[in-house]
C-alpha cells in the first residue's frame, strides 16, 4: 500500500484563503499587533474622513469598562442598501470584504475625493480581529443595525424607522478587540488621546471628545486656530523667530496637481529642546514621515539658501545642506493628496513621489516672501543654519585627520564625491559601465560616489579572507569603502570608512537580483560589521515606465512605478485626468543602462524620491542563517538546494 510522500506538492497543496481569513492568519501584515489602537484608528479614520469631506462636525469616542470602544460620528452614515453587483447590503461588505470601500472612487463626484483610506481593508481588519462588532448607521430617516462575531454576521441587518431619540445621520461602531491577536489587549490611553487631539487640530471647527467609563474622565477638543495653536502648546524650547505658517492648495487651473491637493503647515525654529515633528496625509498620522516631509524640507532649504545667497551671508568655505536648515525645525504638516501611496498597510510613511513637488511648490514661495518681508528674522534663521553647517563640517574634518595616514590608492573606476562628510556621503555599487555612466552624470556630485562593477561579482561564501583581494572587483570595493574584510567576531577599524551609505544598485531583472545576492553574500560573510552598524543599503530602481500622451494643457509625460501596485495607481490617475484607456505606453525596464542620467536621478538616486532599503540582521540566529546561506551559495550543496526548492518552490515569484 503506497503512502503519500511527506513533501508531495500537488493541486491539493494550494489553499485559497477566503473572506477575512488572510487577516486572521497574518494580522501583522494588516495592522500593528502590539496593542489594538490601530484597529480602533481604522474606524476613527472613517469618521474623520466624513468631517474632512464637510459632512460631520462631531466625533465621540467612549472606552467602556469591558474593554470595548465606541466611535460615533454625525456624518452621512454607511449606506445599507443592496450593492448592485455583489447582491449584499453595502454595510455588510464594508465590514466583511477586503478591498471593498468608498474610497477607491476618487474622480469628480466620488464619495471621498480626499481620504486616508486607499487599500479598502481598514474596518474589515478591525472586524476580523474583534470578538464582536456592532455597527449602526443612521441615514435617510432609517436606522440600520448589524452585529458581527469573529468577522462573521451573527445578527442580520435590521432596518427600522428613526425614532425621536435617534440621530438624523451618522455611524456608531462598537468594537470588542480580540486579545489573542495582540501582545497586549490594553489600549494605550496616552496615544489614543494624542491621536484624538491631533484630529481636532487638523479639522478646525470639528469637536472631538473622549469618555473613559472606568475613571469617568472626559475630554473635548475643539481648535479654532488649527496648527499654530497646537504647535505653540507642544513646542519644546523658545522659538528663535516667530512661527511660520501657511497653506496652499491647487485650483482647477493647476497643470501639475489635482484640484484641492496641497498642504497646510506651521514651522518653528528653536535653538534647544527636542524638535516636535508631526505630519499627516488626509488626516492619517504618518509617524515615519515620507515624501510630504521631504517636500517641506526641500521648500524650507531652497528658500533659506536663496535668502542667504541674496544677502551674501555665507562665510567662505561653508557649504549649506538641507539638514542644516531642518535640524532645529519643529513642525506640524497636514497634506492633502488625491491618491496617497503608503508604505505598508498601517500607513506610517507616505511614498507618493509627487508629494515632494506638491508640498515644496507651496512652501518655498511662501517662505521666500515671508523672509523678504521680515529680513531681520531671515538673518537670525540664516545664522542658525550656518552655525549647524559649521559644526557639521568640523566634525567631518576630525574624521578626515584620523584616517588620512597611509590611505590606499583609490581604484581608478571610482568616481568619488567632493564632500568628506561621512554622515551624508554614499557610494553606489553599480552593475555595468553603461548604468555607471548614467549614474555618474545623474548623481549629486557633492555627496554621491559611483563604483561600476564589471560582470557578476565572485561568489565569496567559500573564499578565504586572504584570497579575496585576488579578485579585482572585491579589492576595489574594499579600498573604495575604506574598510578591510573581517569576520563576525572581529572588531575591525571603521575609522577609515569613507561613506555613511554603501548602496547596491542593480537592474530590476533576474540578473540584477543575482548580483544583489552576490554582493549581500560578500557583505554578510566578509564585512558583517558594516551591516550591523547600518551602513549597507539596497536601492530599488523602477520596474515600469508609463509614457502618457499630451492632455489639455499638460504636455506628454513619463512616470515610473516600482511595482504593479504603483503602476495601477499611475494608470488610475491618468484615467481621472481624462486620458483615453490604452492611450499610454507601458514599458518594463530590464536594465539601468536604458535610463538617462535625469531619469536615474529622479527614480533611484534622489534622496527625496528614491526607495533605499536598509539591510539589517534583525534578531536572526547567526548560525542558522549561516547554514541556510551555505545551502544557497555553497559549491557542493546542489542536493540541499534542490530539496529547498522542492519545499519552498511555490512561494517564489518567477520573472519570465
Amino acid at each position: 500500500m503506497s503512502s503519500k510522500p511527506p513533501h508531495e506538492y500537488s493541486e491539493g497543496s494550494i489553499r485559497v484563503l477566503k473572506g477575512l481569513e488572510p487577516v486572521k492568519q497574518r494580522p501583522g501584515m494588516y495592522t500593528r499587533t502590539d496593542n489594538p489602537l490601530h484597529v480602533i484608528q481604522e474606524v476613527l479614520d472613517n469618521a474623520a474622513d466624513e468631517s474632512l469631506g464637510g459632512f460631520g462636525k462631531k466625533i465621540k469616542v467612549v472606552v467602556h469598562v469591558d474593554g470595548s470602544v465606541t466611535i460615533e460620528d454625525d456624518g452621512r452614515g454607511i449606506p445599507f442598501g443592496m450593492h448592485p453587483e455583489e447582491k449584499a447590503p453595502v454595510i455588510e461588505l464594508v465590514f466583511t470584504r477586503l478591498h471593498a470601500g468608498g474610497k477607491f472612487d476618487k474622480g469628480k463626484g466620488g464619495a471621498y475625493s480626499f481620504s486616508g483610506g486607499l487599500h479598502g481593508v481598514g474596518v474589515s481588519v478591525t472586524n476580523a480581529l474583534a470578538k464582536r462588532l456592532e455597527a449602526t448607521s443612521y441615514r435617510e430617516g432609517s436606522v440600520a443595525r448589524l452585529v458581527f462575531e469573529a468577522g462573521d454576521v451573527t445578527e442580520a441587518l435590521e432596518i427600522r424607522k428613526a425614532g425621536e431619540g435617534d440621530r438624523k445621520s451618522g455611524t456608531t461602531v462598537r468594537v470588542w478587540p480580540d486579545a489573542k491577536y495582540f501582545e497586549s489587549a490594553v489600549l494605550p490611553m496616552a496615544e489614543l488621546t494624542h491621536l484624538l487631539r491631533s484630529k481636532a487640530v487638523l479639522m478646525p471647527g470639528v469637536s472631538v471628545s473622549l469618555l473613559v467609563e472606568k475613571t469617568k474622565e472626559s475630554q473635548t477638543w475643539l481648535f479654532k486656530g488649527g496648527l499654530r495653536d497646537y504647535l505653540m502648546q507642544t513646542l519644546n524650547g523658545e522659538p528663535v523667530i516667530p512661527l511660520f505658517d501657511g497653506e496652499g492648495f491647487a485650483d482647477a487651473g493647476n497643470d501639475n496637481f489635482a484640484e484641492g491637493e496641497g498642504a497646510a503647515w506651521c514651522v518653528a525654529f528653536t535653538e534647544d529642546g527636542q524638535p516636535v515633528r508631526e505630519s499627516y496625509v488626509n488626516l492619517i498620522p504618518t509617524s515615519a514621515g515620507g515624501t510630504h516631509e521631504s517636500g517641506l524640507r526641500d521648500g524650507l532649504f531652497t528658500a533659506v539658501k536663496g535668502f542667504i545667497e541674496l544677502h551674501s551671508l555665507l562665510p567662505k568655505g561653508v557649504k549649506l545642506m538641507p539638514e542644516d536648515v531642518f535640524a532645529r525645525a519643529s513642525y506640524v504638516l497636514s497634506t492633502k493628496v488625491l491618491d496617497p501611496q503608503f508604505q505598508g498597510q498601517i500607513k506610517e510613511r507616505l511614498n507618493s513621489r509627487d508629494a515632494v513637488r506638491l508640498v515644496s511648490s507651496f512652501v518655498r514661495p511662501a517662505l521666500e516672501l515671508w523672509l523678504n518681508q521680515h529680513v531681520d528674522y531671515g538673518k537670525k534663521l540664516a545664522e542658525l543654519a550656518i552655525k549647524a553647517a559649521q559644526t557639521r563640517q568640523k566634525a567631518g574634518l576630525k574624521v578626515e585627520k584620523r584616517k588620512s595616514s597611509g590611505v590606499a590608492v583609490l581604484p581608478g573606476k571610482l568616481t568619488d564625491c567632493e564632500s568628506r562628510d561621512i554622515a551624508y556621503n554614499e557610494v553606489f555599487l553599480v552593475e555595468g559601465d553603461s548604468a555607471g555612466g548614467s549614474a555618474k552624470m545623474g548623481r549629486d556630485k557633492e555627496h554621491q560616489a559611483v563604483l561600476p562593477l564589471r560582470g557578476k561579482v565572485l561568489n565569496t561564501w567559500e573564499v578565504d579572507r586572504d584570497r579575496l583581494f585576488a579578485n579585482t572587483e572585491i579589492h576595489d570595493i574594499s579600498v573604495a569603502i575604506g574598510v578591510d574584510p573581517h569576520g563576525p567576531s572581529d572588531t575591525p577599524d571603521l575609522g577609515g570608512l569613507r561613506y555613511g551609505k554603501v548602496c547596491i544598485l542593480s537592474d530590476a531583472d533576474v540578473d540584477g537580483s543575482h548580483i544583489q545576492v552576490l554582493l549581500l553574500t560578500l557583505f554578510f560573510r566578509h564585512f558583517p560589521k558594516l551591516i550591523e552598524t547600518g551602513h549597507v543599503f539596497v536601492a530599488r530602481p523602477p520596474l515600469f515606465r508609463v509614457d502618457a500622451p499630451a492632455r489639455g494643457k499638460k504636455p506628454a509625460s513619463k512616470a515610473y512605478a516600482l511595482d504593479e501596485g504603483e503602476l495601477t495607481a499611475i494608470l488610475d490617475k491618468l484615467r481621472k485626468e481624462g486620458v483615453r484607456e490604452g492611450a499610454w505606453t507601458i514599458s518594463r525596464f530590464k536594465g539601468l543602462g536604458e535610463m538617462n542620467a535625469e531619469q536615474l536621478w529622479d527614480t533611484t538616486l534622489n534622496p527625496d524620491t528614491r526607495r533605499l532599503l536598509p539591510v539589517a540582521l534583525g534578531d536572526i540566529d547567526f548560525s542558522a542563517t549561516e547554514a541556510l546561506i551555505t545551502k544557497l551559495m555553497g559549491k557542493g550543496e546542489a542536493a540541499a538546494r534542490r530539496e529547498l526548492m522542492e519545499l519552498h518552490g511555490d512561494s517564489v515569484e518567477i520573472d519570465v
